[in-house]
């Protein structure tokens, strides 16, 4: 049975409140966990205290049998100093999409076509 630390959400709609919790991969996520571990609620300010609980002894000891946290717990686990930073890389974030390069490409040649222009009549007059 492959084990997760995982967020189950709750709260209405727009207002969303989550529990920590440690269940079973295959269980749905808002559906049967075996243990809370804590809460978090992303309504409350940054650094309120109020914003992550966690019972840090059980995180320890359900990471300890296997469990894996998600990417989200796993943040959440590094801030309170559970957890190894982990250097996290991803180099197409900050790439612009296809359209937006056709755009800047597009751009770089009508200026290259305008500094082509501009400069034909100066070095007409150059010759002269």
């Amino acid at each position: 049975m492959s084990m997760k630390i995982r967020l189950a959400r709750g709260g209405s709609k727009k207002r969303p409140f989550y529990r920590i919790v440690a269940a079973d991969s295959r269980m749905p996520r808002d559906g049967r966990f075996i243990e809370k571990l804590g809460t978090y609620n992303p309504l409350l300010a940054k650094d309120s205290e109020e914003r992550v609980k966690m019972d840090v002894e059980r995180v320890q000891y359900w990471i300890g049998q296997g469990a894996q946290p998600t990417d989200r717990v796993a943040r959440m686990l590094e801030a309170a100093g559970v957890k190894d930073k982990t250097e996290r890389n991803n180099p197409k974030k900050g790439t612009p999409g296809k359209k937006a390069q056709e755009r800047v490409e597009e751009k770089a040649a009508k200026a290259a076509a305008a500094a082509e222009a501009a400069a034909a009549p100066a070095e007409d007059a150059a010759e002269e």
